[in-house]
């Protein structure tokens, strides 16, 4: 993990997006091993969800949206 001890907002982004994206990446792959359908639906969703929440933090970066600017 990169230094955490930086207060530059950009890299904190950056941090918390790769995380998002490791997580992502990880749900999806256990939606192929995982043959429940619970634990399949429920990981979807995580994966869906984060992937928003890696879309608000590119907006952040990007100044996308109004409110976070």
């Amino acid at each position: 993990m990169p230094n955490e001890e930086t207060s530059n907002p950009q890299q904190h982004t950056a941090n918390v997006k790769q995380m998002l994206n490791d997580v992502i990446r990880h749900l999806r792959e256990d939606v192929g091993r995982i043959k429940e359908p619970r634990v399949e639906a429920l990981s979807e969703t995580t994966a869906e969800v984060s992937g928003g929440l890696v879309k608000a933090f590119d907006h952040y970066e990007s100044k996308a949206e109004e409110a976070l600017r």
